[in-house]
């Protein structure tokens, strides 16, 4: 509720808990405790600041999405969670933006610029006749109290994250608690795409953005539970969400829906978005400039609910917070860089056309790598290691981070393997065919070795498809 009151802890293993301990002391008391023990895998970088626009900068997210190290999606999630937005919050929950402005042609040209949205304006600027009514807004409203806005909605509430996902629990749960123990009237729900972007870009009341699972969960689309939402004013049942003809159906809208965000076209202007929503055209006299001010009480720091006594009226402006929607913590005071050409990244990349670019980083506890090793399997998480023990070989599996610096100079995460009698995961046990070592942490249990005619080498060793481990 505008105020800095949680914390939310990302654990290895992908999990993540989020506490409201409902006021700032006790928040930082909670900090404080958690970076006393000292907890092995917690990255050097927040243990020397809690400022989101320090993480950003000392981890070089910018950089590294600017050098297509990222993608555009992950980069954006990456930037709510540093500016408090989580899927444990649907009051604060991660915002994304409209990327396409099509939805009647029959085939999808993402060659086109016109297909695309305008990612240098606020939804509610998108429409020049709707914008002229904000500005107008803005330059007659006058109160004692209240600073002038262009829009009285937001484009990320509560109300808007249960419009797009109330198909599916616990979204259709709390789209009923929120209308009082029935759902909102059929004409309101989310039925149509083609129809809600005509009302995102004509409605004086609608400035809404979109959510992350519009670009990877085809769920949301469906009506996967049959659960009756009522009756239009036309006599239509309310059912899964209404296609526009380029998309076959909801996979096939996930996809090229995803494809559109990840599109050079858009990893061109997306910074422009980003200064809109995370950057220095959120506030102050750019964000006037830029068509782009919100009711007051949506910014961070306007309103100290701590400092309200009466319960009833603490209660009604926390009410009207979560009504009116929550502004992302600002991350950047100056423009964001843009991002680079893919063909200039390509050609600094090539490994044969730059071979001083290549850089290597020393392990600690090499010993416990399990090298030197006769193959490797790399995924976006994980590291198996094979060593040149034929026919036996000693396997490890260790964890990894690509893309997040450790703060010591070295550009990821590495966690080295355990044992797999020691390991607390049935899933590292599964992956291997042989027996388990029973001697210390770091000597890696041995796969079994398959005799193959069609083998003719010694020293062969596969990893398969799906991690086992044949050596001969």
């Amino acid at each position: 509720m505008l105020r800095r009151s949680a914390l939310e802890l990302f654990m290895v293993d992908r999990s993540n808990f989020f506490f409201d301990f409902g006021d700032m002391e006790a928040r930082k008391n909670a900090y404080r405790a958690i970076i006393h023990t000292k907890p092995p895998n917690l990255n050097d970088i927040f243990l020397a600041t809690q400022r989101a626009e320090q993480i950003l900068k000392r981890t070089q997210l910018m950089e590294r999405w600017a050098n297509w190290e990222i993608s555009n999606f992950e980069y954006l999630m990456e930037l709510n969670t540093l500016s408090g937005r989580s899927y444990n919050d649907i009051t604060q929950y991660p915002v994304f933006p409209w990327i396409i402005a099509d939805y009647q042609s029959k085939v999808l040209n993402l060659d086109d610029p016109s297909a695309f949205r305008d990612l240098s304006k606020p939804v509610g600027a998108l429409n020049p006749e709707r914008l002229k009514k904000f500005q107008e807004r803005y330059s007659t409203f006058e109160d004692p109290i209240i600073p002038k806005f262009h829009y009285g909605s937001h484009y990320s509430s509560a109300g808007t994250v249960l419009y797009y996902l109330f198909r599916m629990e616990p979204f259709t749960t709390l789209s009923i608690q929120l209308q009082g123990g029935k759902f909102d009237h059929a004409d309101r729900m989310f039925s149509d795409l083609s129809g809600t972007w005509d009302s995102v870009v004509e409605d004086m009341s609608d400035v809404k953005e979109l959510v992350p699972e519009m670009f990877y969960l085809p769920e949301v689309f469906t009506n996967i539970n049959s659960i009756d939402f009522g009756t239009t004013q036309l006599g239509g049942k309310l059912d899964s969400v209404e296609l526009p003809p380029w998309a076959e159906n909801p996979v096939d809208f996930v996809h090229k829906h995803r494809k559109a965000l990840e599109s050079e076209h858009v990893s061109t202007h997306l910074h422009h978005w980003i200064d809109l929503i995370f950057g220095y055209k959120q506030r102050g006299k750019d964000a006037v400039m830029a068509n782009n001010v919100f009711f007051y009480i949506t910014y961070e720091g306007t309103v100290d609910i701590d400092k309200i006594a009466d319960p009833v009226q603490r209660r009604a402006m926390q009410d009207q917070i979560a009504y009116f929607g929550q502004t992302p913590s600002q991350l950047l005071t100056v423009p964001h860089m843009k991002r680079k050409s893919l063909r200039d990244v390509l050609q600094l990349q090539t490994i044969f056309r730059n071979p001083s670019e290549l850089k290597s980083y020393v392990l600690p506890n090499p010993e416990r790598c399990n090298v030197p090793a006769s193959t490797m399997l790399v995924s976006n998480d994980s590291i198996v290691v094979v060593d040149i023990n034929v026919p036996a070989a000693h396997v490890a599996l260790h964890q990894w981070q690509p893309n997040t610096p450790d703060g010591q100079g070295t550009p990821f995460l590495f966690h080295h393997g355990r044992n797999a009698a020691s390991s607390t995961s049935g899933a590292f046990m599964r992956m291997f065919k042989g027996s388990t070592s029973s001697g210390e942490d770091y000597e890696f249990p041995r796969a079994i070795g398959f005799a193959a005619s069609a083998i003719r080498s010694s020293a062969i060793v596969a990893v398969t498809c799906d991690k086992d481990i044949i050596t001969g």
